[in-house]
C-alpha cells in the first residue's frame, strides 16, 4: 500500500492527516496572533505589517492557499473518522457516562464546524472586507493612512466597536481555544508522541497554549470595545 492510499483510505492514515494538519493550523494561529498583536504598538506598526503582507502576494496567497488546504483536509479527516467511528459503534455510549472524556473532546467535531463558519466570517470581515459584513456601514477597503497604506489599525478599531461583532469574535475564539485545549494533546497522541510520563505534561501544554491564545486574541477586541483604543 503506497503512502497516499494509506493516508486517505485507512483510519490510522486519517488520524495522521488530522494530526499534521492540526499542527499546521496551531502554528498558523500562533503566527497570526503575533502579527495581530502589533495593534498594541500603534497605527504605524500594524499598518506597516499589513502593507508588507500585501506587497508580497506570493507570501500572502501562498499562506492563504496553504491555510485553505489545511482546513479542508482537517475537516475532511474529522468527518470521515466520525462517520467510521459511528458505523463501528452503532449503539452509542450511555450519554450519562462520558467515560472520563472531557467536554472539549466530546464536542471536537461540532466545535470544529462552528470554528470553520467563524473563520469564513473573519475572512469576509477583515480579509475580503465585504462592507455588509462589518455592520458598521463602512467600506474598509477605502481606509488609508497618511502614507497611503491600507489603514489596518482603523479597520480593526471600527470593526470591533460594534458590540455584536465583538461578542461573536469572543465566542468564536473561545470555541477555537476550547478545541485546541484537546486538539494539541490529541495530535501528539495520533503521532505516537504522547506516551508514559510525558502524557500529563502534554495535556497541560494543550491547556496552557489555549489559555495564552485566548488572552491574546481576546485582548484586541476587548480593548476596542472598552474604549482603550481609538
Amino acid at each position: 500500500m503506497n503512502t497516499c492510499s494509506f493516508l486517505f483510505r485507512t483510519s490510522l492514515g486519517k488520524k495522521y492527516i488530522m494530526a499534521l494538519t492540526g499542527l499546521g493550523l496551531v502554528v498558523f494561529v500562533v503566527l497570526h496572533l503575533l502579527g495581530n498583536l502589533q495593534f498594541f504598538l500603534g497605527r504605524e506598526a500594524i499598518n506597516r505589517y499589513g502593507h508588507f503582507l500585501h506587497s508580497t502576494p506570493e507570501l500572502l496567497w501562498g499562506s492563504r492557499l496553504g491555510l485553505l488546504a489545511l482546513v479542508g483536509l482537517h475537516l475532511w479527516a474529522a468527518i470521515r473518522l466520525s462517520i467510521e467511528n459511528r458505523a463501528a459503534r452503532p449503539v452509542g455510549y450511555d450519554r450519562n457516562k462520558p467515560m472520563g472524556s472531557t467536554y472539549a473532546s466530546r464536542t471536537m467535531l461540532m466545535s470544529g464546524l462552528i470554528i470553520a463558519f467563524f473563520a469564513i466570517y473573519h475572512l469576509l470581515h477583515f480579509t475580503v472586507q465585504v462592507p455588509v459584513v462589518n455592520l458598521r456601514g463602512t467600506d474598509f477597503r477605502l481606509l488609508v493612512d497618511q502614507a497611503q497604506r491600507h489603514d489596518v489599525y482603523q479597520m480593526m478599531v471600527t470593526g470591533f466597536e460594534n458590540p455584536a461583532v465583538t461578542v461573536f469574535y469572543l465566542v468564536g475564539v473561545g470555541l477555537l481555544c476550547l478545541h485546541l485545549s484537546h486538539g494539541v494533546s490529541s495530535l501528539f497522541q495520533s503521532l505516537g508522541l504522547r506516551t508514559g510520563k510525558y502524557s500529563p505534561l502534554i495535556k497541560r501544554l494543550g491547556c496552557v497554549i489555549s489559555v495564552v491564545l485566548l488572552i491574546g486574541y481576546w485582548s484586541i477586541p476587548l480593548s476596542v470595545l472598552l474604549g482603550l483604543k481609538k
